[in-house]
């Protein structure tokens, strides 16, 4: 499949498959989504309903890391310790890797050596990227995870339900609900309809929110 780096709506960039005519991020903007669906939506509600400043997140679609860099360097500003999951099956080249500006459009050039270091780590195993950040990547496919009771927020960035249904279905979705911890939340850019009705199916109770730009609308869902 033909990969190639585009740059999106607000200068950052991302990753195009152009058989499935589908972006690894939003064309309007990939760090914005990132920002507002997982950052904003995410981690700054959780924070904002709990008294505690650990917590574990699991990353659906690891990807090109940045989820895991933006959530790393907004951990720092809240003095968060965060142990972070990401999974993904395909892992992204090092070329491509090398492309991405993510540091540079963040103004965290000084924190480059840590988004390479979250790249270069070994896969399955756990690893410091500082202090108060820890990070396992682990290669599989969504299908395969088997956690329970294990984390505090989900970031659900899988590719679409139009190129990837299979990933949007209530079997993915009570496995989140399984991994998750009570009082527990997930995050997505989707708002499609099977998709929220398949999280209710697997017994979040589920709100949609205003989207992040280009898209009207998004989903979060608590396990309560």
């Amino acid at each position: 499949m033909e990969r190639k780096i585009i740059k999106t709506g607000d200068g950052s960039v991302t990753i195009h498959l152009s058989e499935w005519d589908e972006q690894y991020h939003s064309k309007h903007g990939a760090i914005q989504e990132a920002q507002h669906v997982f950052i904003k939506m995410g981690l700054q509600y959780w924070v904002g309903s709990n008294k505690e400043n650990k917590l574990s997140i699991l990353e659906i679609g690891f990807g090109t890391g940045l989820n895991a860099f933006i959530t790393f360097l907004e951990a720092k500003k809240l003095k968060l310790n965060i142990n972070y999951t990401g999974v993904e099956a395909y892992p992204v080249a090092k070329n491509e890797i090398d492309a991405l500006n993510y540091a540079e459009m963040l103004s965290a050039e000084n924190q480059l050596h840590s988004f390479h270091k979250m790249h270069e780590i070994l896969w399955n195993e756990v690893a410091t990227i500082s202090e108060s950040f820890q990070l396992e990547k682990q290669q599989k496919r969504f299908e395969e995870i088997e956690d329970r009771d294990k984390y505090d927020l989900v970031f659900f960035d899988a590719f679409g339900a139009r190129v990837q249904p299979e990933l949007w279905t209530e079997q993915i979705f009570a496995k989140m609900f399984a991994a998750m911890k009570k009082n527990s939340v997930l995050v997505t850019y989707s708002a499609k309809g099977s998709v929220r009705r398949a999280m209710q199916t697997a017994g979040f109770i589920v709100e949609r929110l205003p989207g992040p730009p280009g898209k009207r609308e998004m989903l979060r869902a608590l396990k309560n």
